[in-house]
């Protein structure tokens, strides 16, 4: 049979089980619309975050958090290699029922679920390569939802079976006694941050000058301080040049810059190292160019505001069109296309107030300007900063244990509005959504310093550093 005589038409299509694809599928087919979602594997059913991403790691993390404050309540506990075994059974176990999960809320909706990848042969055309064959599939509407895939440099020995990616790394066949972490960005400060807590001799590989290097440097120094307590060690400035593969381990050859300004060359064995230097756009194989679909520098699909491309008809959403690479980013980026398909077709991804969370212990979340920001844009800024230990009014990292940190505001002087915020703090990660609703309403400092807020929290810290 001829791919023309199996070609099948559907009202929309969905290229990648992401967030924002997922969601659109599910809302198109009970509005009545022929729907269908293409992934390039079951395993992969929810998308990135769901299978190997965001879900699974923190699972790892709260596993082994938890198993480490057991540990030290006991006499006797199972030994830190035991830890991430049990903390690996349980996010496997997580992934699983999960994944089945999205299985169905998008089968039990009448979508029409392809295993295969992806490859547009027109601008209304796919062709899904699957192990049954190929299969041409035709719609009005296509949405791409590729997702992001590892950075990997084109250095020697990065083929190597012990340099791993985000990926890999979850998956260790036992707890390692030495890793390196390649790049200082939140995947490998997280990944860093938990191993050392299980006693590895964690080394922190990266370019950049200094550790945290995107955060203001006060609160960068702090941060790098309770890593460093935690048993992380930081090497910045340094220049990768290859990895050797010796016994059962790998060497990292870097070089540093002396104060004269030469090339020192240096070397570090450990175990694994874990390569984590960013993600770009997974749109190789989509024949992005035969649609005649614009893609940018990095290989990201070039949208408007609207997460239209330059061919009618076809959008893309989530990490593959260059922009913020965050699930909840795709999950907006869905109600921006559904407006466009059936509401007002006014809402945009303009303006966006966009909060972060980088889950070491405690977790660091920012929003807004730093300060070296704000003053840049020409604010007169007003710095309300007080280290978490210090805050009389927030009893709750205390109670739990955890009293590191501090909580940071960038505000502007003349208005009394906040422009940013970064909160070192337990729960930072719930907080710091109350910050950007406040920045995104207007709020001032005060207004927020005046709140009423349970006790305990840590919300109640907000009363005192704002005051």
């Amino acid at each position: 049979m001829s791919l023309d005589e199996t070609t099948k038409n559907y009202d929309a299509l969905i290229v990648g089980w992401g967030k924002a694809g997922k969601t659109i599928a599910q809302k198109l087919a009970l509005r009545g619309q022929k729907v269908a979602l293409v992934e390039a594997s079951p395993a992969m059913y929810g998308g990135t975050c769901i299978n190997i991403a965001c879900v699974p790691t923190k699972k790892l993390i709260v596993e082994v958090e938890q198993a480490l404050a057991a540990k030290a309540r006991e006499a006797e506990a199972s030994s830190d290699a035991a830890i991430f075994a049990g903390a690996q059974k349980a996010r496997n176990a997580l992934i699983e029922k999960l994944n089945n999960a999205n299985y169905h809320m998008v089968a039990d909706k009448g979508v029409d679920i392809y295993d295969g990848t992806g490859e547009f042969v027109g601008p209304k055309t796919v062709r899904v390569n699957g192990e049954q064959g190929a299969q041409l599939l035709t719609a009005d509407t296509i949405i791409i939802n590729t997702g992001a895939r590892p950075v990997v440099p084109p250095i020697p020995g990065v083929d190597s079976k012990r340099v791993v990616d985000s990926t890999g790394i979850q998956f260790l066949p036992t707890l390692p006694g030495r890793l390196a972490v390649v790049g200082g960005g939140p995947i490998g400060l997280e990944y860093a941050d938990m191993f050392a807590q299980l006693g590895v001799e964690v080394t922190v590989i990266d370019a950049a000058p200094v550790p945290f290097t995107r955060f203001d440097a006060d609160v960068a120094s702090v941060a790098t301080d309770i890593l460093a307590k935690h048993g992380v060690q930081f090497v910045n400035g340094a220049k990768l040049a290859s990895f050797v593969e010796s016994g059962d381990g790998v060497v990292v050859n870097y070089s540093l810059t002396t104060p004269a300004g030469e090339a020192e060359n240096q070397e570090l064995a450990v175990d694994y190292v874990l390569l984590a230097i960013g993600r770009r756009p997974a749109t190789d194989g989509l024949g992005l160019e035969t649609a005649g679909i614009a893609t940018g520098a990095r290989g990201e699909v070039v949208v408007d505001e609207f997460c239209r491309t330059n061919v009618p008809g076809v959008f893309a959403v989530g990490d593959v069109n260059g922009g913020p690479q965050f699930t909840y980013i795709s999950f907006d980026d869905h109600r921006v296309v559904m407006d466009q398909l059936v509401g007002s077709g006014k809402r945009s991804t303009a303006g966006r107030i966009i909060p972060t969370s980088t889950f070491i212990n405690p977790p660091l979340s920012t929003v807004g300007l730093g300060e070296q920001a704000a003053r840049e844009a020409g604010y007169e800024v007003r710095v309300a900063s007080k280290p978490v230990a210090a805050i009389a009014a927030m009893p709750r990292p205390k109670i739990v244990g955890n009293p590191d940190g501090v909580i940071k505001f960038v505000i502007d002087a003349a208005t009394d509005r906040i422009l940013g915020a970064s909160l070192l703090v337990i729960d930072s990660q719930e907080l710091i959504n109350l910050v950007a609703l406040a920045i995104k309403q207007g709020l001032t400092a005060a207004d927020l310093a005046g709140a009423i807020y349970t006790h305990p929290s840590s919300s109640e810290a907000f009363n005192e550093v704002l005051a």
